[in-house]
């Protein structure tokens, strides 16, 4: 024991303390430096602001900040923006992120998604305008025919072609009702005939 209390105390073994706090300094510092050196530490980019840009405006100015990115599906169209334009960015405009980070992209599609045509016929007016409602159609306008059910939905059209239920349209297309008028087929003519 005393000759261990001895050794602790010699000259040779706090040479190698010395030697080997200084190995230790020395591989921390090279450590530090390069963990900063690899993960950029304290280098940031500013993210740009990528909406209203079409796709390739937008890979060109991520390739430009030295950034990454990532298009994600948009089943939502908005009219507002351009087809095929950025809608959506994550993370936002203006945030710093490090050099090679990846963002998230969401593209306006060229257009409404396409729905199917409820089955209005024999339906009320009233109540074939809240199934189309309830789809995202619209009624442009109402024709009336000839036909006993008052009000009553004989056919349908879109920009002049007939449409029948199960067929698919645009979202926010607008449609034609043709509706009964309450008169039977032919009646009117009947009494043209007997006068």
């Amino acid at each position: 024991m005393k000759h261990f209390f001895g050794f602790l105390k010699s000259k040779t073994f706090l040479i190698q303390l010395g030697l080997a706090v200084v190995a230790l300094v020395l591989l921390v510092f090279l450590a530090l430096q390069w963990l900063k050196g690899t993960t950029n530490h304290g280098e940031f980019v500013e993210v740009p602001d990528f909406s209203r840009m079409s796709v390739m405006e937008m890979r060109k100015a991520v390739e430009e900040a030295g950034l990454r990115y990532q298009v994600l599906d948009s089943s939502n169209y908005d009219p507002d923006y351009p087809r095929f334009s950025i809608l959506d960015q994550d993370p936002p405009a203006g945030n710093k992120v490090k050099s090679n980070r990846k963002i998230y992209f969401t593209v306006n599609p060229s257009g409404y998604k396409k729905v199917s045509v409820p089955d209005i016929i024999q339906v009320t007016q009233r109540n074939a305008t809240s199934m189309l409602r309830a789809v995202g159609l619209d009624v442009e306008r109402v024709t009336y025919i000839d036909e006993l059910g008052k009000d009553m939905v004989y056919n349908m059209k879109h920009k002049g072609k007939y449409v029948k239920p199960g067929d698919k349209l645009p979202k926010t297309s607008k449609v034609e009702l043709i509706c009964g008028n309450g008169t039977i087929p032919g009646s009117a003519q009947v009494r043209a005939d007997s006068e």
